[in-house]
């Protein structure tokens, strides 16, 4: 019995080295494995792509108060040689809601990523949204931020008292 699983770990021993080996027999010339260009990878460099590039990447809503306009737009452009999709926007939470175009976007036209946010909540706005497209900077992470405060209470205008005659 244990010359049975002794046997057994040797296979297995011999087994992983010989795998290992054939990984490095794989390495590109500095040693490093897949940096090896092949003549497939350099007929793709000439592959058109699409790339995003956006105006910005973060939106300050500064102080604002309960119950704003919590809309926003980010710019952006197709840079790449094809059609640009975007596939989706995550945002980090349900308070905030984006809206992005369906349709692909030529090389060099620009359109707009529009977010809203639930203004009815007081406090600091730091929220992001994760923008996933073909482009070949597939993920742009965009940020929100401002801090929202209650508005101030609106007193009535005071009147000034009647005069009194002087005798």
């Amino acid at each position: 019995m244990k010359k049975a699983f002794i046997l057994t770990l040797i296979v297995v021993f011999f087994a992983s080295f010989t795998a290992f080996a054939q990984s490095d027999a794989n390495a590109g010339k500095n040693g490093k494995a897949g940096t090896e260009v092949s003549k497939d990878n350099k007929k793709n460099k000439k592959v058109k792509v699409a790339e995003i590039t956006f105006e910005s990447l973060e939106y300050d809503y500064g102080n604002i108060y309960k119950g704003d306009n919590g809309e926003c737009e980010f710019k952006f452009k197709n840079t790449g040689k094809a059609p640009l999709t975007i596939t989706k926007c995550q945002a980090s939470c349900g308070c905030t809601v984006p809206s992005w175009p369906r349709d692909p976007i030529a090389p060099g036209k620009t359109a707009v990523i529009r977010v809203k946010y639930d203004t009815n909540r007081i406090g600091t706005i730091n929220k992001s949204i994760t923008v996933s497209s073909d482009a070949v900077n597939n993920s742009v992470v965009l940020h929100i931020k401002g801090h929202i405060s209650e508005k101030p209470v609106e007193s009535a205008p005071v009147q000034d008292a009647p005069m009194m005659k002087a005798n």
